[in-house]
């Protein structure tokens, strides 16, 4: 390991030492327990009431994401610990980073210099709490496993590279360990829990394709392992320096032509 990497990974460490403990979230209800409820003990001076439910905790922590994406998730937020594959608009990469921020949670974006977070700052991210590594050198997965230690979220630019099976399952397993949500562009993982692609499909304000763009549609898909990809459509508005996800109005005519003045 060269000098340079040592001493930023020490320094990432350091930095992540004094951040407070991570957020864990609150716990949700699982299916099996509602599904294996059973009644109360105590007798029931009500009878036809019906048994009384009890509903333990789900081991399944979460992430929040924009409140339309949420709906495409079978937890309605990525789920701790697992890797996440992010396709099309950088878009979808800012909304993530505001919905956790916000939340009082803490993100870190690796390699990707070009992600504008003046976008996520208008969708509400407290920028405070995310880091940025615009430049990590030449194993910019060393990193990223570095920070999944004490960080909620991370995301990894791959810039193309193909990362070897044995070194993700090492990573992923200390992502894991950790509770962190590993989400990845611009290159291939060997196996990932969630492919989420994002796609503009409409510019919104725009009349005979002229005007001023006042929002864009996006096409989201997600895709969850051993289950069958789910669509939406979601509406990105600007409304006094804050930008809201919203689902797409389902009467919105056809997407029209997007015109550059010369």
């Amino acid at each position: 390991m060269s000098e340079s990497k040592a001493a930023m990974i020490d320094q990432l460490r350091k930095q992540m030492a004094a951040i407070p403990a991570r957020s864990v979230g609150p716990a949700r209800p699982s299916l099996a327990a509602l599904t294996c409820a059973r009644p109360s003990p105590d007798p029931d001076p009500n009878p036809d009431r019906g048994p009384e439910v009890r509903v333990e905790p789900s081991p399944i922590r979460t992430l929040p994401v924009p409140e339309p994406l949420a709906e495409l998730l079978p937890h309605r937020g990525l789920a701790r610990g697992s890797t996440v594959r992010l396709g099309g608009v950088t878009s979808l990469r800012a909304g993530l980073i505001a919905s956790v921020t916000s939340a009082g949670g803490w993100a870190a974006v690796v390699g990707s210099p070009t992600l504008c977070l003046l976008a996520a700052a208008e969708m509400g991210a407290d920028l405070r709490r995310c880091a940025v590594i615009a430049d990590p050198g030449p194993d910019p997965v060393a990193v990223a496993a570095v920070l999944a230690d004490g960080l909620d979220l991370v995301l990894l630019s791959l810039a193309g590279a193909d990362v070897p099976p044995s070194r993700a399952r090492a990573v992923t397993a200390r992502a894991r360990r950790n509770g962190a949500v590993l989400a990845f562009t611009e290159g291939r993982w060997p196996s990932t829990d969630l492919q989420l692609d994002a796609r503009v499909t409409r510019y919104r304000g725009l009349d005979a394709g002229r005007g001023r763009i006042t929002g864009i549609d996006l096409d989201i898909r997600a895709a969850v392992r051993g289950q069958q990809a789910r669509h939406r459509t979601v509406t990105l508005a600007g409304r006094g320096g804050h930008v809201d996800w919203t689902p797409a109005a389902t009467s919105a005519a056809a997407a029209a032509p997007l015109r550059i003045a010369q």
